[in-house]
């Protein structure tokens, strides 16, 4: 409930987490085979983003914007080039859990558009955030309905291989909408909360096809040893780490 926490940051630790899903990513292949990554419009999932799929450093040229500019969000980061990587599209259907916590309320756009050029803002309509309430938090059931309403809209895209950077608790609701015909187990797998920089590959099919085989690119999201340490510009936002 703590004011300073806005719009959080990404910690030193969740960087960490950020590098090394990166890693993964590129290890894996899974970066040559992403044609579009949809992030939700609040900074952490931002920078998680384009610290994970976007290009590598940004030299300055003028024909390039930069899909992040340098200390983005007191990241302590270099810019990173939009080069070599897939187009970014921020939607505001998946963001976190809306109302009342002000770590889940967003900022202007205008002003996520300066610290991330590259980044395509244009679906979201209004520059304020007119979703976020003070008093009133999104129910359970809102969750899962705004979550359905993004899967509706995901089937509308053109691309295959999509990676999508949002938050656990969003993940979570929406998710539970699923599986409600298959084994228990299997339930439980679909909906089980995702830790700090977890990335899952699922595949959607329409229910008259076969599923698909057992992913090679799951990756359970790793914990860097050692304690979370504040940033250098704000001890208060130290507690807050990369959802993906």
């Amino acid at each position: 409930m703590n004011p300073e926490y806005f719009d959080a940051h990404l910690t030193p630790l969740g960087w960490q987490q950020v590098d090394n899903l990166r890693k993964h990513v590129h290890t894996s292949g899974l970066h040559k085979k992403i044609e579009l990554v949809i992030v939700s419009p609040l900074l952490r999932t931002l920078q998680t983003a384009v610290g994970v799929f976007g290009g590598g450093d940004y030299t300055d040229k003028l024909d390039i914007l930069p899909m992040m500019l340098a200390n983005a969000g007191n990241s302590g980061r270099g810019a990173i080039s939009s080069l070599d990587c897939p187009p970014f599209i921020a939607v505001e259907l998946c963001r976190e859990h809306l109302g009342v916590h002000p770590c889940d309320r967003r900022r202007n756009i205008s002003d996520y558009q300066f610290l991330f050029p590259a980044v395509d803002f244009s679906l979201i309509e209004s520059d304020e955030d007119v979703l976020w309430k003070d008093t009133v938090r999104e129910t359970k059931e809102e969750v899962t309905a705004r979550g359905l309403k993004f899967m509706n809209w995901l089937w509308t895209r053109k691309e295959k291989e999509i990676a999508i950077v949002t938050h656990s608790g969003f993940l979570f609701h929406t998710l539970k909408a699923f599986g409600n015909d298959c084994h228990p187990s299997v339930k439980r797998e679909i909906c089980k909360h995702f830790a700090n920089c977890e990335l899952r590959a699922m595949v959607i099919v329409d229910k008259s096809m076969a599923g698909s085989d057992w992913s090679t690119i799951n990756y359970p999201g790793k914990i860097p040893p050692g304690p979370d340490i504040s940033s250098d510009n704000d001890e208060n936002l130290e507690k807050e780490s990369s959802n993906s």
